[in-house]
This record gives C-alpha cells, structure tokens and sequence, in this order.
C-alpha cells in the first residue's frame, strides 16, 4: 500500500471513528437519564415502562443481520448514510410527541441507526486493515465507548442547566446526530468498491443474501465466535443493570460511587480494547479470548462477597479488562472465518448474537433475584454462562492456528 492509498485509508477510518463517536453519543444520550423521567411526563403505564426501555434494541436483533448482508452486494457506504439519516432525523421525532405510545415507536425507529451502523463500520474496517483488524477495529470500538460514557453526564448536565426541558435535551440529541449525517457525507465521494456494473434483481438480491445466511449458519466456528460474544454480553447487560441495585441496596454505597464502580468498567474497556486487540493481532485471537473470558467471569464470583468500595472498583476494573481483551478479538476473529464476499453477514450476525444476549441477560438474571439466592445467585450465573462459552470456544479448536490476515 502506497503512502496516499494509506493516507484515503486513514482518513476513512478517523471519519468513520468520529461519525461513531457523534453517533453513539446522539442515541445514548436520548436514553439516559432522559427516557425514564420523559417517559413519566407523558403518562406511561408503569407495565409499558420496559417495552419503552427496549422499544429501540428490537432493530439491533431484526436488522443488523439482513441491513450487513445487504451491504456486502450493495457496498457499505449507500448503508453508512441510511444509518446517518437515521441518527439525525429520529431525534427530532421526540419533539413532535405529544402521547407515550409514540415514544415507543420513536425508539423503535432510532434502533434502527446503531442496528445497521455498527456491523457496517466493522466490516468496513475488517476490510480497509486486514492486517490491523484487531487494533483498528478495537480503535473504533473505544472511539464509540467515549461518546457512550459522556452521554450520561452531558444529558443530565443538559437536564440541570434548562430545568427539565426535554425539548432542549432532545435539540442537543439531534445536533449530535446531524454531526454523525455531515460526517457520513464524505463517503459518497470516496471509490466505490467493485460490484456488479447491473444491478441485482430483488430476486437475486434475495438469493444471494440467503447464501450468505446459509453459508454463516452452517460455519461452526462462526457460531461458537458468536456464542462467546452472546454469552459475554449476556453478562454484561445484566451486570450492569444489577450492580446498580446490588451496590446501594447491599453495599451501601452512595449513588456517586455506585456510578464510579459502573462506570469504571467501560472505562477500563475504552483504554484496555486498542491495545488488546494490537496484541491479538500478533499472537492470534484464540489465547485473548480464552484468557479474557476467565478474568472476566471471576470478578463475576467475587462480586456478590464483598461490600468495601476499593475492592468493588478494583473487581470492576478487572471484569472491564476481560471484557476489552475478548471483544477485541472477537469481531476480527469472525471475519477472518468467512469468505471475502460475507464479510458483512458474519459482522450483522455477530452483532444480532450480541443484542439477542443482552436482551436476554437481564431477563433470566431478573428470575434468579426473585429466588432466595437473590444477587449472591445473579452474579456466579452470569459468570458459569461466560465459562461455558470459554469451556467451548476452548475445546472447539477454533483459531487454533494464527489465521491468515487475507481470509
């Protein structure tokens, strides 16, 4: 690659970070803490309360899949502008509610955006670094994790300083948005990738993606890849979700430094994810992830024995060190399993694993607090899954041997 093709390289790549960064920032921040007390105003029933909370992650698990697939016969870049299109105009739909059911649908339009964006943005980076797909990949991820860190607090600065206005909060959410479109735009100039001069029927283009649905499902190693990563987010919705009841309720600790211990995971995550994912990329992605799913699931046992703040933030920072080194090898690992011409399908079914995860972590570990184990149940559960996919993922013999960068 000479120096100006590397130049175009890089400049795609820090566009893509950004737009990320804006964007992420965009959709979380149209989350928390506004949802909930938004939600509230309009008169939500409280049995409707968590269809609004997941109204938007139903797209990740209907439309990452098909809207990656579809970009592997169409390209990437016309999918990247739909998802900024998306990130822009859904939050100017918040102003225009005026009822709660239509917050609902607001929501479920707005997960539409992260739905195609993110696998689209990995599958592009797969293919720009196929040397440098653990780093870069990684590099991107943690550019995406700022803006999701900082959306909390900005929010809820946004909140404080305008006295609640909602339609303020919600203004600020689309100046973000709009910021993620403008800097989709450049992709429209940048060199189409080689497809077909005719444009596929939607016969073919229904054909052809059930190929690569076909040849995805039938890819045992694709799917004990996509195992760990459901499993690892399996536990990591819950842990989140649960730890912000487990560290008032039974550690006693305050709502400042329960936000700390939380926070300090995906911290830890945005730091730890680039250099890990560098290192996978020379060792190979067997020994990361093996070694990430062990660190992450013994905080996971511990967690529930200890009530002292230091060493809750210190089993935090652990558990976001296991987290960063498994999912900075898990998405390049996956694309170097597929042909060339899937690339984007294994990306889409690896984010569908990770939202149908996390979606139903929560839920189960909401069973096991109802019983008498309560939390000293939830944490060890969430860290038995995470060692069962490693259990897997270990005996299956995938990456065994350092895969080509050019698979």
């Amino acid at each position: 690659m000479d120096s100006r093709t590397s130049s175009s390289v890089n400049v795609v790549f820090w566009t893509l970070c950004i737009m990320g960064g804006f964007a992420i920032l965009s959709s979380t921040m149209a989350k928390s803490p506004v949802l909930k007390p938004f939600s509230l105003s309009l008169g939500t029933p409280t049995d409707w309360t968590g269809v609004v909370a997941s109204a938007s992650t139903i797209p990740g698990i209907l439309v990452s899949l098909p809207a990656a697939s579809l970009s592997d016969i169409f390209g990437r870049k016309k999918f990247l502008l739909i998802a900024g299109f998306v990130f822009a105009s859904a939050p100017f739909l918040y102003l225009l509610i005026t009822v709660w059911w239509q917050l609902i649908l607001v929501r479920f339009y707005h997960g539409f955006a992260t739905a195609i964006f993110v696998p689209v943005a990995e599958a592009s980076i797969a293919e720009l670094f196929p040397n440098k797909r653990g780093e870069r990949i990684s590099l991107f991820s943690s550019v995406t994790y700022v803006g999701r860190v900082i959306a909390p607090a900005l929010g809820g600065y946004i909140l404080f300083a305008t006295t609640d206005d909602f339609h303020m909060l919600y203004l600020s959410v689309a100046i973000a948005g709009v910021t993620a479109l403008v800097m989709a735009l450049p992709f429209l100039k940048e060199r189409k990738q080689p497809i077909a001069t005719r444009q596929p029927s939607a016969k073919e283009t229904v054909k052809t993606m059930f190929y690569g649905w076909r040849a995805i499902i039938h890819n045992r190693e694709v799917l004990v890849v996509s195992l760990v990563q459901a499993s690892l987010y399996y536990a990591y919705g819950s842990a989140e979700f649960f730890l912000a009841g487990y560290l008032p309720e039974v550690a006693g600790l305050d709502k400042f430094s329960t936000g700390i211990i939380i926070t300090s995971i995906i911290g830890v995550a945005i730091f730890i994810r680039p250099y890990m994912g560098r290192i996978s990329d020379k060792v190979g992605r067997r020994l990361p992830i093996v070694i990430g799913c062990i660190v992450s699931a013994v905080p996971l046992l511990v967690i529930p024995l200890v009530t002292d703040f230091t060493a809750l933030i210190l089993l935090a920072i652990i558990y976001g060190f296991g987290f960063a080194t498994v999912t900075a090898s898990t998405s390049p690992l996956i694309s170097e399993l597929v042909p060339r011409e899937v690339v984007g399908t294994s990306m889409g079914f690896l984010a569908t694993a990770m939202d149908v995860g996390q979606t139903i972590g929560p839920i189960v570990s909401g069973f096991i607090l109802a019983t008498s184990l309560q939390y000293a149940g939830v944490f060890p559960s969430l860290a038995l899954v995470v060692l069962f996919s490693c259990i897997v993922f270990a005996l299956s013999g995938v990456a065994k041997k350092k895969l080509s960068s050019d698979a």
